[in-house]
């Protein structure tokens, strides 16, 4: 059973840059992990995936170029660091694993993680 904890969520101003942070209870390296986001009335949405290795990552277009997904392997810890905050990027911010075979395959659908975080909430004021 993987446990998932992220932190760094808070209120911030736009303009500003934000770390979020993902801490596993097992050793990550069999995971490819990726991050989505909620809104209010929104649905779940797609905003960043790292490889099990961290050899790929991919990004939604609405954060393409500001946002960068990284992995610690030594602390089980994944990383989303977003720039230049927006109003619209407020969202309840979660952190997802699956489990991977493959070394470079990057996961970009809710449907294909199986464990879940419980959120962090990110609110940007403008």
């Amino acid at each position: 059973q993987v446990q998932l904890v992220e932190s760094g969520g808070g209120l911030v101003q736009a303009g500003s840059s934000l770390r979020l942070s993902c801490a596993a209870s097992v050793r990550t390296f069999s995971y490819a992990m990726g991050w989505f986001r909620q809104a209010p009335g929104k649905e779940r949405e797609f905003v960043a995936a790292i490889s099990r290795r961290g050899w790929n990552t991919a990004y939604a277009e609405a954060v393409k170029g500001r946002c960068a997904i990284s992995r610690d392997k030594a602390k089980n810890t994944v990383y989303r660091q977003m720039n230049s905050l927006e109003p619209e990027d407020t969202a309840v911010y979660y952190c997802a694993a699956v489990r991977s075979l493959s070394e470079t395959t990057i996961w970009s659908r809710s449907d294909d993680y199986g464990y879940w975080g419980q959120g962090t909430q990110v609110t940007v004021s403008s």
